[in-house]
């Protein structure tokens, strides 16, 4: 809901519907996926599948594969019975993921059905998992932002979270905060759902113009002030067909962290 409640240019937000989907889609989505995410008795791919399949009962589009993938491991590790920090624990789960694990994570991928999803030589999500999760995820993390977490213990998303409280100091308004949030993300990063749509060329273009967006943002002393170009940003890049889903999704998973309180 916190992320719904901002602005976040190119996305689905109070503001504005977008890609043939709602707000409500993803208010049910998120519903739904809630109640078996947090099944203490499930394995970490078990927990990805049960909420993508949960999701799938209620819309009929990916509303969240992204934002699954990224949580659920930081779920496991906040579920984990130990003494160890939370940065600790949840490298733990990332190394002993399981071949069960990737099974489960590729059911789920072929469930959700994501836009610009290709195959690949290695560790094709449409062949029976012949590696764990994290060896799947290592192999795609040169080409894609959410993979790249589980290789490097979600340095980004604990970067992006450091941004995001920053701004929630300085501004005091929590939407907004995640607006630059999600712009943070949008301008460091070639997001990977662009690129794997529409290819790198765009995705650099759509980062610039993000860069361009951002640094306005930030003079503001009242973000308020920026949001008729942002609303403008928001439509022209939903009337391009350009969704920066990536973004969108670690700036949820960034949240999450957030919620949780012990990072």
């Amino acid at each position: 809901m916190a992320e719904l409640e901002a602005l976040k240019p190119g996305n689905v937000h109070i503001f504005a519907d977008g890609h043939g989907m709602t707000v409500q889609d993803f208010i049910l989505s998120a519903e739904a996926a809630s109640k078996v995410i947090v099944n203490a008795g499930f394995s970490l791919g078990e927990r990805i599948l049960s909420s993508v399949e949960a999701t799938q009962k209620v819309v009929n589009c990916n509303t969240n594969l992204g934002v699954i993938l990224l949580c659920a491991p930081l779920l496991h590790a906040a579920l984990l019975p130990s003494s160890d920090t939370f940065a600790e624990k949840l490298s733990s789960v990332l190394a002993n993921t399981t071949v069960s694990d990737a099974e489960h994570a590729f059911a789920a991928i072929r469930l959700a059905k994501p836009a610009g999803l290709g195959e690949s030589a290695q560790y094709d999500v449409y062949q029976p998992a012949n590696c764990t999760l994290l060896q799947a995820m290592l192999e795609a993390a040169p080409r894609d932002m959410i993979a790249q977490q589980y290789a490097n213990n979600y340095v980004n998303v604990v970067d992006g979270l450091a941004h995001y409280r920053q701004m929630l100091i300085q501004w005091q308004r929590p939407a907004w905060a995640v607006t630059a949030l999600h712009l943070h993300f949008m301008t460091r990063f070639l997001d990977s759902h662009l690129v794997r749509k529409y290819g790198e060329t765009v995705a650099r273009l759509v980062q610039e113009e993000a860069a361009a967006h951002e640094a306005e943002l930030l003079k503001a002393y009242n973000p308020k002030n920026y949001q008729a170009p942002l609303l403008r940003f928001d439509a022209e890049l939903k009337k391009r067909g350009l969704n920066p889903g990536t973004s969108a999704d670690l700036t949820v998973a960034a949240l999450f962290l957030h919620a949780l309180d012990i990072c």
